[in-house]
């Protein structure tokens, strides 16, 4: 079951279960106008095989991409590298 909306969590633990396998989408951020000004789909998948995807990237580019998980939250690259790091993370 997914854990969507993700927002409704508070504090600095995360939820039990976290949804490895919620479908998402990988953007690259574009220059122009602001950090978030335009983002550009570049590949979907679950959240659990985009962040190896960007783990998976020299250290120096991985900045420059986000994790759209459906529903409402966008993760960037130190949530990223933090679930990365996690116990339950999915081996690939």
């Amino acid at each position: 079951m997914s854990d969507t909306p993700s927002t409704i969590e508070t504090g600095n633990t995360y939820p039990k279960g976290f949804g490895w396998d919620d479908s998402a989408e990988l953007h690259k951020c574009e220059d122009g106008g602001g950090l978030f000004h335009r983002f550009k789909t570049i590949r979907r998948g679950t959240v659990a095989q985009l962040i190896a995807f960007v783990m998976g990237l020299p250290e120096d580019k991985q900045d420059d991409y986000a994790i759209q998980k459906d529903g409402d939250h966008t993760l960037r690259i130190g949530e990223i590298r933090r679930l990365s790091r996690r116990d339950d993370f999915p081996a690939q």
